[in-house]
């Protein structure tokens, strides 16, 4: 496969090479070495005998919260910057490149990500800047294609097969244009995954971040042999020690199992494992994907055991849950309580709603009488709300006979959500957000 952009020769031989800076492709003269962009100069190369014939593509933001906190905020470039919870038990979400110099890891305790890091500025996330980021650049991903798959806030698979006369160019410099653009109009960089299926797409990317341009094609197998086998998305650290207690340590080692063997040594999901360690995949990119739950949750940075302050956060989850039903365009059908303690033991309670409903009161009525049968001698140091069951947007909150209320609170809810949408959350607050329970 094609050496990194860090400026390596690249002995292309007859192979083109993609130069990620002008960004195009080229064919070496003879078979000389060839280390820099004959027309701009550029060390940013890529070569691979199969580059111009792979169309599986996996976006990944380089440290994405924090590349945008450093764009709005040009003061800190060139400083360690860590996103995430400022509390006690604040956790990083994400920590720039030269924080993790240092040490410091995204779900890494912010504390100890302090204390590797003293300089570090720290910021809260401020979740719709980067969502507004994001969809910009899912806006360009689907000026592309249409099959783009969004795995998260920060990541993206696309198919491009098929593109060529479309773009006047293959996928591999499509996509190096996009890297271009998303850099030169947002102000973040994204690094590439280029392969014959989704999986290794995603581990192309991993490969040179961050501006990485990774390639892996029908070598794919080999890539993986020496890779040790938490490296394979899905796999965990459970999954990993008991591979291990098998013998099974490297990714080579699954790869040589008879179907027969993995079967015996695996179970029924065996040769499955087999397939993803030789680099096999056949799963399609797919556009859209059915919700199947919705939920929010908050860990408090001292432990609570006050019904009254429980409660306050209670509510403040019922607004958050409502407002991610109605992004994701559905409504649920139930809720479901989740309390961790201070002792880490997590109890969990749900109940079903009569109709559908995206209303925070109506939440907050459900799940009261579910944390009151909670509250006591116990202090929690974590509290979420989730959907139980989900249902279409438009069979939220239908007239009720019972309750005459129900449609001009939802009238009301429709002005609330319009305000803080134009204004921010804080132009208009709820009694009970400010401890008021008269409301």
């Amino acid at each position: 496969m094609a050496l990194g952009h860090r400026g390596y020769p690249l002995n292309a031989g007859k192979y083109p090479v993609l130069c990620r800076d002008c960004p195009d492709l080229f064919w070496p003269q003879g078979s000389a070495a060839v280390s820099r962009c004959p027309n701009c100069g550029s060390r940013r190369l890529v070569s691979h005998p199969e580059l111009t014939r792979l169309s599986i593509v996996h976006i990944d933001c380089d440290a994405f919260f924090a590349s945008v906190e450093k764009q709005r905020r040009p003061e800190l470039k060139g400083k360690p910057l860590l996103v995430g919870g400022t509390g006690e038990r604040g956790v990083v979400s994400t920590a720039c490149y030269i924080a993790r110099l240092n040490g410091a890891r995204s779900a890494m305790p912010m504390r100890r990500a302090r204390a590797l890091c003293p300089d570090a500025v720290i910021l809260p996330p401020d979740m719709s800047a980067y969502r507004a980021v994001a969809e910009s650049i899912r806006v360009m991903m689907r000026e592309l294609t249409p099959l783009v798959e969004v795995k998260s806030i920060d990541e993206a698979v696309l198919d491009l097969s098929g593109t060529r006369e479309l773009h006047g160019a293959p996928p591999c410099v499509v996509v190096a244009r996009l890297a271009q653009r998303v850099e030169r109009e947002l102000g973040v960089t994204i690094s590439v995954g280029l392969a014959t299926n989704t999986m290794m797409a995603k581990l192309a990317a991993g490969i040179d971040k961050p501006r990485g341009y990774g390639v892996i094609g029908s070598e794919a197998r080999e890539w993986l042999a020496d890779k040790p086998v938490r490296l394979l998305p899905g796999i965990g650290k459970a999954q990993e020690d008991s591979l291990q207690k098998r013998g099974l340590v490297k990714l080579g080692a699954i790869a040589a199992l008879t179907p027969e063997e993995a079967l015996r040594r695996l179970g029924p999901r065996g040769p499955e494992l087999v397939a993803r360690a030789r680099g096999e995949g056949s799963r399609k990119v797919t556009p859209f994907h059915p919700v199947k739950s919705v939920s929010t949750e908050v860990t408090f940075s001292r432990d609570i055991q006050d019904a009254t302050l429980l409660e306050r956060e209670l509510w403040d989850l019922c607004e958050q849950l409502a407002l991610r039903l109605k992004r994701k365009e559905v409504s649920t059908q139930g809720i479901s309580l989740k309390l961790r303690t201070a002792s880490f033991h997590t109890r969990s309670r749900a109940m079903k709603l009569h109709t559908p409903t995206v209303l925070p009161d109506r939440l907050f009525q459900a799940a009261r009488p579910l944390l009151a049968a909670e509250v006591g001698d116990t202090a929690f140091r974590l509290i979420g709300l989730g959907s139980n069951g989900l249902a279409p947007l438009d069979d939220a909150d239908p007239p009720d006979l019972a309750d005459e209320q129900t449609q001009s609170r939802v009238a009301m809810q429709q002005a609330i959500d319009a305000l803080r949408s134009r204004f921010g959350k804080a132009a208009i607050q709820r009694g009970r957000a400010l401890g008021d329970r008269s409301e």
